[in-house]
């Protein structure tokens, strides 16, 4: 199988010289593993703690764990032995060298709570998410994404027609069904749920009826790309707002959802402060939501939400992925004006908009003009499209091909 270069690799080299612990997050079978194994060369031993016999020892006796496995070290699946935690802060107190152990872990949320209290200051922490789309194109090593020209015209240019990018967005980016192009996606993600269900869910929180988490799953699918109406969402699966806060929350930890919280000031108070509901995953999504064919999903009543979801998703990875937070919001206020992105880097604000559209006029851009109400500086914004070429709109706003993202 061959290995396909990440935009993290470069980023997490450099912080692995300054750090002594490195951690990777992310979903589970997002390739957090591969791309760590990939990076440690034949220096470093790779154990796994999903071996029971290897999390046994590291679980009854942390100490001798370190002393048979000294670093440098990857440990895979650190959540399932915690306890080696404050060991590994013991032992790189002592020696000091950077990049001495590298771990992966899922389940994000306890598996910070433990870091956070061992490792404070001691670890560098980066999320992967699936393949994006510079890296199944060949062009890894491209900078966060931002409407402004210069950053635009630093990209390949890397055209993607309707067939082909719902093609990619009903498949999904998870590695296994790149690596494999014969790998059946029903199969592929009928187990994913289950596995997850089975495991993670578990270890997060006691649900205690999986079926009814399956549905809340479910529901939450079919509003990607849509504000969060709590009330809406727990009485559609029939169960108490506490236990819907506390599985969204589950769904964030795992790394499945990401709420894009709306642009706000403490000086203007018309702007509505309810997220955006994103599923991380398309091909989950759309696994999850019943569209069996990319055609069925292209032609449906959902093809809008999936291809805003599509792009806000490989926004985020092209700044994660570079060890960056994404400065990316979203706007409306209380007239009903909203603009699907609001991109905030020192200061300026830069708004985008995404249409199933290849020839995008001004009326696409029609809701620009509500930021300068905000009082702050507006920068280049851009309308992401089926636009086969970049095509200025107006003098401050262009479209910009999917395919550029």
């Amino acid at each position: 199988m061959n290995y396909r270069t990440r935009t993290l690799e470069s980023f997490f080299l450099n912080a692995s010289g300054q750090f002594p612990v490195m951690l990777v997050t992310g979903p589970r079978q997002i390739g957090k593993t591969t791309f760590l194994a990939h990076l440690a060369g034949k220096e470093r031993r790779v154990v796994t703690l999903d071996d029971p016999l290897v999390r046994a020892l590291a679980v009854d006796d942390p100490a001798l764990f370190l002393q048979r496995f000294p670093p440098p070290l990857l440990i895979d699946e650190i959540q399932y032995a915690p306890s080696l935690l404050p060991h590994i802060k013991m032992a790189v107190d002592s020696d000091g060298r950077a990049g001495a152990f590298w771990l992966t872990g899922s389940q994000q949320f306890h598996l910070m709570r433990g870091v956070s209290e061992s490792l404070a200051g001691r670890v560098g922490v980066v999320q992967l998410l699936g393949f994006s789309n510079r890296e199944l194109v060949g062009d890894p090593m491209s900078a966060p994404f931002c409407p402004d020209p210069k950053t635009l015209n630093g990209r390949r240019e890397a055209p993607l027609l309707l067939p082909e990018l719902f093609f990619r967005i009903w498949r999904g980016s998870f590695p296994a069904l790149h690596q494999n192009a014969a790998a059946d996606r029903d199969i592929f993600y009928s187990s994913y749920v289950q596995t997850y269900l089975q495991r993670d869910v578990r270890d997060l929180a006691n649900v205690g009826d999986e079926r009814a988490f399956l549905r809340f799953l479910r529901a939450c699918a079919a509003r990607t790309g849509q504000m969060l109406n709590m009330q809406n969402l727990c009485r559609d699966c029939d169960i108490h707002a506490a236990t819907g806060k506390r599985w969204l929350s589950i769904l964030e930890s795992s790394g499945l959802i990401f709420l894009l919280e709306p642009w706000h000031s403490s000086f203007n108070k018309r702007l509505v402060k309810t997220p955006r509901l994103f599923f991380l995953d398309t091909g989950l999504a759309a696994y999850l939501t019943g569209w069996t064919t990319p055609e069925t999903l292209e032609a449906g009543a959902m093809s809008g939400a999936f291809l805003e979801t599509w792009v806000v998703g490989e926004i985020l990875k092209s700044w994660w992925h570079n060890g960056r937070r994404a400065p990316m919001y979203y706007f409306r206020d209380k007239d009903g004006q909203e603009i699907d992105i609001v991109m905030e880097l020192d200061g300026t604000l830069h708004p985008i908009e995404i249409k199933k559209s290849a020839n995008p006029g001004r009326d696409a851009i029609r809701h620009f003009h509500a930021l300068d109400t905000l009082k702050r500086p507006i920068g280049p914004g851009a309308v992401i499209s089926l636009a086969p070429l970049r095509m200025p709109i107006t003098a401050s706003a262009e479209a910009v091909p999917v395919g550029l993202i």
